[in-house]
C-alpha cells in the first residue's frame, strides 16, 4: 500500500464529520484537521450523531486512519513550568486524544512546548515526557506526533536532538512519532533549499 498521501489541512466547519465533504471534494490523499476549536479552552463535546456521521464518511470515501492526521491545541503547552497551568494544558491534552479515540482515527500532531523562560530546555523535555507518559495509561492506543518546531526562543522541538531526547524519555516508543515540517525546519537553520541539503537533514534526522 502506498505510505504516501498528498493532501491538505482541511476545515471542520459546521462539524468535524465535514472534514471528510472537503477532502473528497479536493480529492485529498490524505488530510489534517482539528477536532476543536484550537484556539479556546473550552469545547464542546463531540456529538455522537457527529462520530457516526464521521466515520460513515471515512468508508464512505475509502480513507483509513492512517491518511488523517488530526493537530492539537495550539494552546497546550506540556513544558509549561507552572504547575496549575501545565494542569490545564494536559486535561485539554487528554480530551483532544480522547476525541481522536472516538472518531477511529490513530494519530495526534502537537508543538512539544514551551519553557517561557523560567526553566532550562532539559526541564521541559521531562515534563513533556512525563506528560505523554501519563497520557498513554489515559488513552489507549492513539499515537502522539511530535511536531518539529521553527527555533523560536524557549520552544522545544527545534533541533532534532531536543526531539530525540523526548522519545528516549518516552517508555512506550511504539506509541510516539515526528512530523518533520519543512517550513518549521528551515526557519529553524536545517537547510533544505538543495537536493543535496535534503539528503543531509535527513541523514541528520536518521541519526
Amino acid at each position: 500500500m502506498n505510505s504516501k498521501y498528498l493532501g491538505a489541512h482541511v476545515t471542520t466547519a459546521g462539524g468535524v464529520e465535514n472534514a471528510l465533504l472537503h477532502a473528497d471534494h479536493i480529492k485529498a490523499g490524505g488530510f489534517a484537521i482539528f477536532t476543536r476549536n484550537q484556539r479556546r479552552w473550552e469545547a464542546g463535546d463531540l456529538s455522537e450523531k457527529s462520530i457516526r456521521l464521521f466515520k460513515e464518511r471515512m468508508a464512505e470515501y475509502g480513507y483509513i486512519p492512517d491518511q488523517v492526521l488530526p493537530h492539537n491545541s495550539y494552546l497546550i503547552n506540556l513544558a509549561q513550568p507552572d504547575a496549575d497551568k501545565r494542569e490545564r494544558s494536559y486535561k485539554v491534552f487528554i480530551d483532544e486524544l480522547q476525541r481522536v479515540e472516538m472518531l477511529g482515527l490513530k494519530y495526534l500532531i502537537f508543538h512539544p512546548g514551551s519553557i517561557v523562560g523560567l526553566i532550562s530546555i532539559e526541564e521541559g523535555i521531562e515534563k513533556i515526557s512525563s506528560a505523554i507518559n501519563s497520557a498513554h495509561s489515559e488513552v489507549d492506543s492513539v499515537i502522539h506526533v511530535l511536531e518539529t518546531t521553527a527555533g523560536q526562543t524557549n520552544k522545544i522541538g527545534g533541533r532534532f536532538e531536543e526531539l530525540a531526547s523526548i522519545i528516549e524519555q518516552t517508555v512506550d516508543k511504539t506509541r510516539i512519532g515526528v512530523c518533520i515540517d519543512t517550513c518549521h525546519i528551515f526557519a529553524a537553520g536545517y537547510d533544505i533549499s538543495s537536493l543535496s541539503g535534503w539528503e543531509g537533514m535527513m541523514a541528520e534526522f536518521d541519526r
